[in-house]
């Protein structure tokens, strides 16, 4: 199955299975290893008191065989010489055992020998039994020091064994936390990697989001995911088509309106023209008044319309950005450099600081944006004033302030300065008044390039910042 074809709750719910597998396989083979370390040292233990009880019992056998054999030999009698065979058997066994369990053969004969040399001291003549006696007395004594010496080697087998089961235990101990330490750092390495690999996708949704978010919309999204990312991808698709479809059928909406108002609009300028210049016959004050104000109206709707018409045209033009590597302060010279005269008649002094910044923009744009701003700026300057143009570059963006020493902008006017056709209440003296789309014809620009401009508060004048994203 591949994953495409899985959903996002089902490739989460595998990712939780996998490291859920991983981390009980780690958990089990640690209850298995302590298991056996358990069952190892319960089989120790029981071994060492097997061995420990053999060794003090060599040692109570050693003083029984003594007690019958020496009586044995005083009284002559025979059922105490059975009872010696007996207790020498039993030992005999006894040293078997702790011979199987590692007692070397250098302990285990010497004792043998010595209990061969007690059985042949008991036989022989009654006469002789006395001195006979007092060589089996010496003869365990002998035996005894053997049995010090098997009991003796018996607890550096046990302190042998539980050394290495010690070591044992620190062998398990070092595994099991190279092993649950592994699981645990391949676990977090699992979903990490899940976790970047499942993003991936919401990240190239949020990308194509922002993208018809600022009206991009000539990229195709096609998002390879979970098949319900790939679903959302399809839809956002489909999104954009419609968007795209609701842009041109608002062009050609805006081009046909435009078209059917310019034609009665030039037949009624035309006709007003012929009333005004009286070749209808000649017009009374109240007439010529009357045709002056339609004159004066026809004037304005026809600038409106135009207006309409520059604006559309650069909301489509916002959209078709042809970057470049730009050098801003060159940029912001240029502009100064172009509306020289301009600003000289008005006897204002301009000023470009900041040091040069290098960003990827469409030069075009980016200039007619600098050059609305600087001309309002001009525009609204009062005679022998000043215009600063502070370009600045941080980490993550770089920023331009125009600022001037105008009237400033009418507190009633700052959330509405960007919006198509209006028109702020604090107009200069004489001047023509504007259309209202030159700071939102700024604004779809910087909008297009990812960035954005503001109005800023300031004791005097007008501050308009743009900030564009830093790509070093």
């Amino acid at each position: 199955m591949r994953p495409s074809s899985l959903s996002f709750q089902q490739l989460l719910l595998v990712a939780f299975v996998l490291i859920g597998a991983l981390l009980g396989a780690a958990a089990v083979r640690a209850l298995f290893s302590l298991e056996t370390l358990l069952a190892q040292s319960r089989e120790g233990t029981a071994q060492a008191i097997a061995l420990s009880t053999a060794a003090q019992s060599l040692s109570e056998r050693s003083l029984t065989m003594e007690r019958a054999a020496r009586q044995s030999l005083v009284l002559g009698d025979r059922q105490l010489r059975q009872r010696f065979t007996e207790a020498a058997g039993h030992a005999r066994d006894i040293l078997g055992r702790l011979q199987d369990n590692e007692l070397p053969a250098e302990f285990a004969q010497p004792w043998r020998r010595q209990i061969d040399v007690v059985s042949d001291l008991l036989e022989g003549p009654t006469e002789t039994a006395l001195d006979r006696e007092r060589e089996v007395a010496r003869a365990f004594r002998e035996l005894d020091g053997h049995s010090a010496a098997i009991a003796q080697k018996v607890q550096s087998i046990i302190a042998g064994r539980n050394e290495a089961l010690q070591a044992g235990f620190e062998r398990s101990r070092q595994q099991l936390t190279q092993i649950v330490t592994g699981s645990i750092l391949l676990a977090a390495l699992m979903a990490l990697g899940f976790g970047i690999w499942l993003a991936k996708p919401f990240q190239r949704l949020e990308r194509a989001i922002v993208a018809l978010g600022e009206n991009r919309l000539d990229q195709p999204i096609d998002i390879r995911g979970p098949k319900d990312v790939r679903r959302v991808s399809q839809q956002l698709d489909w999104l954009r088509l419609r968007l795209t479809e609701l842009d041109a059928d608002k062009a050609r909406f805006l081009r046909h309106i435009s078209h059917e108002l310019k034609t009665p609009l030039a037949s009624l300028s035309e006709g007003v023209a012929v009333l005004g210049d009286g070749v209808a016959g000649p017009l009374n004050p109240s007439q010529a008044e009357v045709v002056n104000i339609l004159q004066h109206n026809t004037q304005v709707l026809q600038s409106q319309i135009e207006a309409l018409l520059r604006f559309n045209a650069a909301a489509f033009e916002a959209r078709q950005l042809k970057r470049e590597r730009t050098d801003l302060r060159a940029l912001l010279e240029e502009q100064v450099e172009a509306q020289r005269l301009h600003w000289q008649s008005h006897a204002l002094a301009v000023r470009v600081e900041g040091d040069a910044v290098h960003v990827p923009v469409d030069r075009e744009k980016m200039a007619s944006a600098v050059g609305n701003l600087l001309l309002n700026a001009i525009r609204f300057s009062p005679h022998g004033g000043t215009i600063r143009l502070v370009l600045s570059s941080l980490p993550a963006r770089v920023s331009i302030d125009i600022i001037d020493q105008g009237p400033g902008v009418a507190p009633a006017d700052r959330d509405r300065v960007f919006e198509p056709f209006y028109r702020g209440e604090r107009q200069p003296e004489g001047a023509v008044r504007g259309t209202g789309i030159g700071l939102s014809i700024v604004h779809e620009y910087i909008v297009a390039h990812g960035g954005r401009i503001e109005l800023l508060e300031g004791p005097r004048g007008a501050h308009f910042r743009i900030e564009l994203p830093h790509v070093v």
